[in-house]
């Protein structure tokens, strides 16, 4: 179970900060801390009960003022305003500017009727009304390329000038049915008539610079990108047990198991190339493509054997190819489809190779919606990496190709072999 909503100190923003000390009487989400000039603190959330008999019933707007030093509230929460009438009113944040308080919430829901809204009064407990204009960013009925835009925040530019920072998607596929990285953070410009926010619209975006990176094995510790699942991943992986490898050690757990020995980085990119050097040697080991346990691609070479597989839900097939023992490149190719003949509602197709000296060789190609946001129910997107299932498998020449509206570089030419397990 979580600790609840949390408040964190430290003397610097760059830290340390400390534990975290659990608040008493905000019992909600989304938790936005401001305070007015005689320093009093208010919290504002939204009021989604998460226990007892009365949970998930949604009380809208909260706020209550608290003691920073216990973590209490002062008083029992009091509604707020909570918008226009559409569903799950969430993050709020509260702002003085020119002596008006301002209240900006997410409604809609988190899925393509997300909004802004706002709302000012004259003062943090209010009364509030709201802007005429509401919701004053949203892409419902749009074909913008980011969709469930929502969950927004103000902030002033270095040069003076105001922008908002929010959630959204990039769906994709031909009704922009999917979500292959989940919400991601987007910023816009807005200005300010007759005392309300003005948003540009989103519907053009720059999009990411194309990479090209090789994973640092020769350090310490893999870059802050790297990321594990559930356990850390120093306890079960070593880049000085053979240097200029990552050496992770399996423990028989699979990509379908809760806790995997895996390390991974986002998919930041609507084309992407995963690509590494595997040694199994006595063991399974491979790549991955994951949404949760229940949706991921995996390529995996051990025992003599190259094997894709593709798990979504209760259901797993797998493609198999003998190959010699030894070191072999896997890689996962993600292309956008571009309304590839029998692909055009996926929002991308991956492949999945192995190359043994002579050239990738494609086992799979799979449908990319069954590994999006929107399938999995997830918030957050894909992540790409390297695991062990036995033994203990090395991996070098980790290489991710990311490009942003057109295909990325392809990990070699592929051509259609394997067989169906």
């Amino acid at each position: 179970m979580g600790r609840g909503n949390l408040i964190f100190t430290a003397e610097d923003p760059a830290g340390p900060w400390s534990d975290g000390m659990a608040m008493e009487g905000v019992d909600g989400i989304d938790p936005d801390l401001a305070w007015d000039a005689d320093g009093t603190a208010y919290v504002t959330f939204s009021g989604l009960i998460l226990g007892g008999e009365r949970m998930g019933e949604h009380l809208g707007i909260q706020q209550v003022r608290v003691d920073l030093e216990t973590g209490r509230a002062l008083e029992a929460p009091r509604s707020m305003w909570s918008g226009t009438g559409l569903k799950f009113p969430e993050a709020p944040h509260i702002y003085e500017l020119d002596g008006t308080w301002y209240l900006m919430i997410a409604e809609g829901g988190t899925e393509r009727g997300h909004g802004v809204s706002i709302a000012r009064g004259p003062a943090p407990d209010g009364p509030f009304e709201g802007c005429p204009r509401n919701p004053v960013l949203t892409a419902r009925s749009t074909s913008w390329p980011v969709q469930n835009a929502g969950h927004g925040d103000l902030v002033r530019r270095p040069d003076g000038g105001w922008a908002m920072v929010l959630l959204g998607m990039r769906a994709r596929g031909m009704t922009q049915a999917f979500s292959p990285m989940g919400r991601e953070t987007f910023i816009t410009s807005l200005e300010w008539v007759d005392g309300w926010p003005v948003v540009d619209p989103l519907d053009a975006i720059g999009g990411r610079e194309p990479v090209e990176e090789i994973a640092d094995l020769g350090g310490p510790e893999l870059g802050v990108e790297w990321l594990s699942i559930r356990t850390p991943a120093a306890e079960w992986s070593s880049l000085d047990e053979r240097p200029g490898t990552l050496v992770v050690h399996g423990d028989g757990s699979t990509m379908d198991d809760l806790r995997p020995h895996f390390v991974a980085r986002r998919q930041q990119h609507e084309a992407a190339v995963l690509s590494a050097r595997v040694d199994p040697g006595d063991g399974v080991a491979g790549l991955s493509l994951r949404i949760d346990e229940h949706h991921h691609y995996d390529i995996e070479a051990g025992g003599g054997v190259a094997r894709a597989r593709a798990r979504v839900g209760p259901l797993c097939q797998t493609w198999e190819r003998p190959i010699d023992s030894g070191p072999v490149t896997l890689s996962i190719d993600i292309r956008p489809t571009g309304g590839v003949a029998g692909f055009a509602v996926a929002p991308d197709v991956v492949h999945l190779g192995v190359d043994e000296g002579a050239g990738v060789v494609e086992l799979a190609a799979l449908d990319g919606r069954y590994v999006s946001a929107e399938t999995a129910a997830s918030f957050t997107g894909r992540v790409v990496g390297v695991y062990a299932v036995e033994g203990a498998a090395a991996f070098d020449e980790i290489r991710y190709h990311g490009r942003d509206g057109a295909p990325a570089p392809a990990a070699a030419q592929l051509s259609m072999s394997g067989e169906s397990a």
